[in-house]
């Protein structure tokens, strides 16, 4: 089996590997300013996912300035991915994001412009503006999804229902957009036969999928709930089994873009595992060659 793993795709698309410059748009998340909760989904930290990003309060000229020094040290190259990972990049003002977005994507060193949000922050308004910007380059949107199963949906505080979800993929197809979805494996109280479910319904619909490990993060409410309540954790082993079955589950021609993520070292407190990624990419490529699911050189993520 195939594997079709984003390095490979930018290589064939764009004839090189091109790196991700993580920036910050200084948006909120209508699951934090009471739109529909007021403490987001329960994994997430107070950083809203993008402990990486850039300090939104620099401007963003700057910011990817500061991205371009950062990974001077992994390419020579002078073409990025520009990437608003936060919070819901796609909840603010129209003009806000069009002024913001069209400053990005008409600059000669990005080449793709992606953007991490919400299926329910995308209104006629910003399918306009997101279709606008597709025309000049190419536009990627990421959606949360975490999970298909509703009862998951509801204990994670997710604030939307699959039906958003599909709607907001539906749309976004429509206008040309390429559709990447983040998926969490080990999620409470998720079965692997469940997590194997949400894989192959999002490979059916989605362009690209991110796999994540689930993090148990300090001050967040799933620290919480896992101080009153440690609910069974993923070992790698049995990540990277579930892992190789999902991805026996997604269509060849569905870009990997992740296969696990990368926590902040800082307020980790499970598994501790996931804290040295060289290692954990090296168990997955030999479980996936173990159980014959892929052929060909080593993975990346």
């Amino acid at each position: 089996m195939y594997i079709n793993m984003l390095s490979d795709y930018l290589k064939k698309t764009y004839g090189k590997k091109l790196y991700k410059m993580i920036l910050s748009g200084g948006m909120t998340c209508p699951n934090r300013d009471g739109k529909c909760g007021d403490r987001g989904c329960i994994f997430c930290s107070s950083g809203g996912s993008g402990e990486f990003a850039q300090d939104s309060m620099i401007p963003i000229d700057v910011q990817i300035e500061n991205e371009k020094n950062r990974l001077r040290s992994k390419t020579s190259d002078n073409e990025f991915i520009a990437y608003f990972q936060p919070f819901s990049n796609t909840y603010a003002n129209i003009e806000y994001l069009r002024k913001l977005f069209t400053s990005v994507i008409v600059r000669e060193d990005v080449a793709i412009l992606s953007i991490a949000t919400r299926p329910d922050c995308l209104n006629n308004e910003v399918l306009d503006l997101l279709s606008e910007l597709n025309r000049i380059k190419p536009v990627w949107v990421e959606l949360g999804l975490q999970t298909i199963h509703e009862s998951t949906a509801q204990f994670i505080r997710r604030g939307y229902t699959l039906e958003v979800y599909n709607e907001a993929v539906i749309n976004l197809h429509k206008i040309g957009i390429n559709v990447i979805t983040h998926i969490i494996l080990g999620l409470p109280h998720e079965t692997k036969k469940e997590m194997i479910e949400t894989a192959r319904y999002v490979g059916k619909v989605s362009d690209g999928i991110k796999f994540h490990m689930l993090f148990v993060l300090k001050d967040t409410d799933l620290a919480d709930i896992y101080t009153r309540d440690e609910f069974h954790i993923l070992s790698c082993e049995e990540y990277t089994d579930a892992l190789c079955d999902c991805i026996r589950n997604i269509p060849e021609n569905v870009v990997i873009h992740r296969l696990t993520g990368d926590p902040d070292k800082s307020s980790l407190i499970s598994p501790l595992w996931t804290l040295d990624k060289t290692k954990v990419l090296r168990e997955i490529n030999n479980a996936f060659y173990d159980k014959n699911v892929i052929q060909g050189e080593y993975l990346r993520s």
